[in-house]
């Protein structure tokens, strides 16, 4: 998860040439081997640079490393290796746009009306589709992140993308809103509307927002973006791929969710920061960052008592569900509180 500190941080001279190429991979969803394969070097030399990637930033993992490229404007929505050009033929449908909604159990309308995609797993193959922004994905694929281990004995694939083309025809022509080519299936250009491609262009105009130093439009933006949220992205949707998607979404709530009370916070909105965090708080009792965020902006209320409660409270939540002790930076934060370092306090809650 990426720390307080982190959230927003640019690039500068952090990363070497290959390595800013590694992470904009990363952003834009490619796994290793098909990073290896669009730079031309083996995959444990992707796998080196992904790590010092992740401690040069003081990223924890992977999801952290995706939301930090898009954070800092390495990644734009809708560019980048996963986008293809338009296939052979240029595939468009007549009438309405369909609309895709991830965030949330999975959904999808026409025309204001709802349709029906079918049972999660063949959901699931509609929601890998949807969030590979414009990139074919062919059946071997499609069958790892939806199947994962649980490979069936027959080709399925093809079954189920008749059923959802079926299930998504929009009007009475003749169009599909899945088209298959050489490299596999994808939805049509230009014919869905995705929330998940929404939120990530609303996620990387927060983040221009707070680089220009204007939090009101940081805290709209993020608001914007919030709203979008329809409970837990891909519910019950099964499969690694949906797994996935859920960890590096709802990682991406959350640093909105802090990007948007830190704003407050530049804004003097001291209250509605510190309800915003403590509710992030509650939803989410093992991330260390929220915690931190949320004992400084009570400190900064002048409630040092209940600031230390919350470490109290995340230091027992961390050892009975991890076995783990709190990081440094949440030991950090608990003993500025103690000594009354305010300004040491205002450095370490910085999501700007």
């Amino acid at each position: 998860m990426p720390t307080t500190a982190t959230i927003g941080r640019p690039l500068g001279a952090a990363l070497g040439r290959q390595e800013r190429e590694v992470l904009h991979s990363i952003g834009c969803g490619l796994r290793d081997d098909e990073i290896a394969a669009a730079l031309g070097v083996p995959e444990d030399t992707v796998a080196g640079h992904v790590a010092r990637i992740l401690a040069a930033l003081g990223l924890r993992d992977r999801s952290a490393a995706i939301v930090h490229a898009f954070d800092c404007g390495l990644v734009v929505p809708g560019r980048g290796p996963r986008t293809a050009g338009p296939a052979p033929g240029g595939g468009r449908v007549a009438g309405p746009k369909v609309r895709i909604s991830a965030l949330g159990p999975l959904r999808a309308w026409a025309d204001g009306r709802p349709l029906k995609p079918g049972h999660p797993r063949q959901q699931a193959v509609l929601a890998a589709l949807a969030l590979s922004a414009g990139r074919a994905v062919s059946r071997r694929q499609l069958l790892d992140g939806v199947w994962g281990t649980e490979q069936p004995a027959t080709n399925v694939v093809p079954v189920y993308v008749y059923r959802l083309r079926k299930a998504l025809r929009v009007g009475d022509g003749p169009h599909a809103l899945i088209e298959h080519g050489p490299y596999g299936y994808r939805l049509v250009p230009g014919a869905a509307e995705v929330d998940v491609a929404r939120l990530e262009r609303l996620a990387a105009e927060a983040g221009a927002a707070v680089r220009a130093d204007d939090p009101a439009e940081a805290v709209r933006l993020c608001s914007q973006a919030l709203d979008l949220f329809r409970g837990e992205p891909l519910a019950g949707l099964p499969g690694p791929l949906a797994e996935l998607e859920r960890v590096r979404l709802t990682e991406l709530g959350i640093s909105l969710g802090q990007r948007r009370a830190q704003s407050r916070l530049r804004l003097g909105r001291l209250a509605e920061a510190t309800a915003e965090l403590s509710a992030l708080s509650v939803a989410h009792p093992l991330h260390e960052p929220v915690a931190a965020m949320l004992m400084g902006a009570l400190s900064r209320g002048g409630r040092q008592a209940d600031a230390l409660a919350v470490f109290d409270r995340t230091r027992r939540r961390l050892a009975d569900d991890l076995g783990v002790s709190p990081s440094r930076m949440l030991r950090g934060t608990y003993e500025m509180i103690r000594r009354g370092d305010e300004a040491g306090l205002g450095r370490t809650g910085n999501a700007s």
